[in-house]
């Protein structure tokens, strides 16, 4: 999975397709990532003692990374990431569109 906590994202597909937002988490053996503020469901939360009340909490669900793109940094339009090997033998980000390299 290319994509990394912190990077800036646009969601393609599903209910909130046109959104964007930031990487919270990722879960790479699931090939998931968590967007603050999107893809809200509503969870039911039990009383925690008794006589207490429930309540209906609103939480943020993992999407599958093939439904966000990266934003690019240049213009700030989604594009690919290619993996691009340093002359000292690492890896790096690069943005497809732009050519410019990521965090």
């Amino acid at each position: 999975m290319k994509l990394k906590k912190g990077d800036e994202v646009l969601v393609i597909a599903g209910k909130n397709r046109g959104e964007s937002g930031t990487i919270v988490r990722a879960f790479p053996k699931e090939n998931r990532v968590l967007i603050d503020g999107i893809n809200v469901v509503k969870r039911h939360r039990r009383a925690t003692r008794q006589g207490g009340k429930g309540q209906i909490v609103e939480q943020s669900m993992p999407l599958h990374a093939s439904n966000v793109q990266l934003m690019d940094p240049k213009d700030g339009k989604p594009t690919r990431i290619k993996i691009v090997r340093t002359k000292d033998g690492g890896r790096e980000r690069v943005a497809v569109k732009s050519g410019e390299t990521l965090k």
